[in-house]
């Protein structure tokens, strides 16, 4: 069972087996200044303690095609210090993405063929950083991303979803864990 507590509540959330159907509200977003000239705290994130010297997967199908439709995990200390990383359908491409803000937004990404498929992003925090990586089904993890986050300090972690331009993103998140951090950055 998928269990937190909302940041913005969705329009609907239902359990599906073990795990959970999230419906979006048109509008919803994470984001904050660069580029776009808007701050938007308004996407609905699942949230639990995430510690330091910790890790958490979150695991979602990612079927949907609309402009900015967008699933993953959410990692949050405050609304201008947040990592979202995930799945976002983005000028006519899924793309594997992650947008680290400290007071402003950046964003990475690039496209991937995971249209329908299970995709699981892991954050893994430790010491003054978290390490972001993904997968589709069994395929091997890709590191993403390695961003700067404070170091001891109480945060929030689970996952998210957003729908920037429409009404009706209906999300399946399969499964959500916590454990320890990776033992390594790299294999």
């Amino acid at each position: 069972m998928i269990t937190g507590e909302w940041l913005n509540p969705p329009p609907s959330a239902a359990p599906d087996g073990a795990g959970l159907l999230v419906t979006a509200a048109k509008g919803s977003d994470f984001w904050r200044t660069t580029s776009y000239g808007y701050d938007r705290d308004s996407g609905h994130a699942l949230l639990s303690p995430f510690g330091p010297e910790a890790a958490v997967e979150v695991s979602f199908v990612a079927d949907y095609d609309h402009q900015f439709d967008q699933a993953g995990l959410l990692v949050r200390l405050d609304e201008t210090t947040w990592i979202k990383a995930g799945a976002e359908y983005c000028d006519g491409a899924l793309q594997l993405g992650a947008v680290v803000t400290n007071e402003v937004s950046d964003w990475s990404s690039a496209p991937v063929p995971w249209t329908g498929r299970e995709v699981t992003l892991r954050a893994s925090r430790s010491g003054d950083a978290v390490t972001i990586r993904a997968r589709a089904g069994d395929d091997p993890w890709q590191m993403i991303r390695l961003a700067p986050f404070p170091s001891d300090v109480p945060a929030t972690a689970g996952p998210y979803c957003c729908a920037p331009e429409r009404d009706g993103l209906t999300v399946r998140f399969t499964r959500v864990i916590q454990g320890p951090p990776d033992a390594t950055l790299h294999p």
